[in-house]
């Protein structure tokens, strides 16, 4: 008798089999390739995070329930929401109070807190994520971005993490109860209460400037009970986690301070007596600003535009009406920014201090450009003459561009232009009146203050060259 044949012999895998088996192979290379992506390129994953992040947020806030209405949100407009909230910048082309529904407005006070743990924190937990390591290289940069320079803390990089997001969490409840009881006193719900409480202390210790009011804080600008805790929320959010984590370890003992805590807290203050002492001097006598105040709410109205100016993005008086010394002397502060890594933008405070400090060498012949003890090497010189001069190429091509598509002025246009670089919000209400393509501009801006300049280099240069040989020296004439 003969045996009818069998379409598969015995052992041979079936046509599924085979395909679940090329779809597993797949995968595993795919999740290699991550993985690799992840270690050997952490400047690059930590453009790819942010980028990421900004499209989840642009399309929770285009959905119909983000907004009041119930209806589609245009997406030139969510995508501007979305990124100004990430980058923590607080510039706005729709009203945040009467536009967005609470959902909306819960999207962006996440994406908010989710942009304000800075991009190289979200890039080393989406590479523990995926590769389940942050590897050498991810570990160092994510250790330079947070200034612990021992070799023995390449280990305890996880745990700076988890600090830096429980540091932010601490930070903002305590400015939430600070604040939700003033709300309450003032005829609030409780529940309104509570949310303009939480809404407003994670907008200040980011540094973002998102008001959930219609009229902003033009109703409490005399209310210290609301404009201090906002103050220090901003304050602390300027300074930056690796000058934070000193404070915290080290208090009031200064010898143990790190020079980028000295040099962050010194250049800090600077700027933060000589704002108040030059913008009450310019606005003093300004009748559609501050002029016709006492002289205790002129005070406090320059301490606050001091702190705010920086990068906070909190304002009480119309930027409009400000005299034009004062919007200069705004642009030079906004320029400026805050800490590095922190929640702050600019250029930052370090990168100022050592550009001066250069120039203080230079101007007494001295070799090396010292600080507190210390001597700072060239390569940092070279990395703040990139971040300033990237800078002001990036700010000077936005603002030609805002002049040709809205044909505005040009204190306006540059006005916006630094308020999106430095991730401000301050704003002379330019950015809602431009057409999309200026909102793309400016979005695009935002992206770039808010992930560094030399970040963005860095995730943009695929491999680092090995210079070979050099060529002879030769000095040209400067100056």
């Amino acid at each position: 008798m003969g045996i009818s044949p069998s379409f598969e012999s015995a052992g041979a895998p079936s046509a599924l089999a085979r395909v679940v088996a090329r779809w597993r192979a797949r995968l595993v290379q795919g999740r290699r390739f991550a993985a690799d992506f992840t270690v050997r390129s952490p400047a690059r994953l930590a453009l790819f995070t942010f980028a990421l992040v900004i499209t989840i947020f642009t399309t929770l806030l285009s959905i119909p329930a983000a907004s009041a209405t119930g209806e589609f949100t245009p997406l030139h407009d969510a995508l501007f929401t979305a990124v100004s909230a990430v980058c923590v910048t607080g510039l706005t082309v729709v009203s945040t109070a009467t536009h967005w529904s609470f959902f909306g407005q819960l999207v962006m006070i996440i994406a908010v807190f989710v942009g304000g743990l800075g991009i190289l924190t979200l890039a080393s937990v989406l590479s523990l994520a995926v590769s389940k390591r942050l590897g050498v290289r991810g570990k160092l940069m994510a250790q330079n971005s947070m200034n612990t320079s021992a070799a023995s803390t390449l280990g305890e990089v996880g745990s700076l993490l988890r600090i830096v997001i429980t540091t932010s969490v601490a930070i903002e409840i305590a400015l939430a109860l600070m604040l939700t009881p003033r709300f309450l006193i003032l005829g609030e719900p409780f529940g309104q209460a509570l949310w303009h409480g939480i809404f407003y202390s994670v907008s200040a210790f980011n540094n973002a400037g998102f008001t959930p009011h219609s009229d902003g804080l033009v109703p409490y600008e005399t209310d210290l009970w609301i404009l201090t805790p906002l103050m220090l929320g901003v304050f602390l959010g300027s300074l930056g986690f690796p000058v934070l984590m000193v404070l915290l370890a080290h208090r009031f003992n200064t010898k143990k301070w790190s020079l980028h805590a000295k040099l962050t807290l010194l250049v800090t203050g600077i700027l933060l007596a000589s704002g108040t002492l030059l913008w009450a001097l310019a606005e003093w006598s300004n009748p559609a600003t501050i002029g016709s105040m006492n002289t205790g709410d002129k005070v406090i109205h320059s301490v606050f535009a001091s702190v705010m100016t920086r990068s906070g993005g909190f304002n009480l008086v119309d930027q409009n009406e400000m005299n034009q010394v004062t919007m200069l002397l705004t642009d030079a502060l906004m320029f400026a920014g805050g800490g590095s890594a922190s929640t702050a933008g600019g250029i930052k405070v370090t990168t100022i201090a050592v550009m001066f400090l250069a120039i203080f060498a230079e101007a007494r012949g001295d070799t090396d450009v010292r600080a507190f003890g210390r001597r700072i090497p060239e390569g940092t010189m070279r990395v703040a003459i990139s971040v300033i001069v990237l800078g002001a190429t990036l700010v000077s091509m936005a603002t030609a561009a805002l002049l040709v598509i809205s044909g505005t002025t040009m204190e306006r246009a540059l006005f916006e232009s630094i308020s999106a670089f430095a991730t401000v919000g301050l704003s002379t209400n330019l950015s809602a009146e431009l057409p999309p393509a200026g909102k793309y501009v400016l979005s695009a801006l935002m992206f770039s203050g808010r992930i560094g300049t030399i970040t963005l280099a860095a995730a943009l240069t695929l491999r680092q060259r090995n210079q070979l040989y050099h060529y002879p020296e030769e000095r040209p004439i400067i100056g």
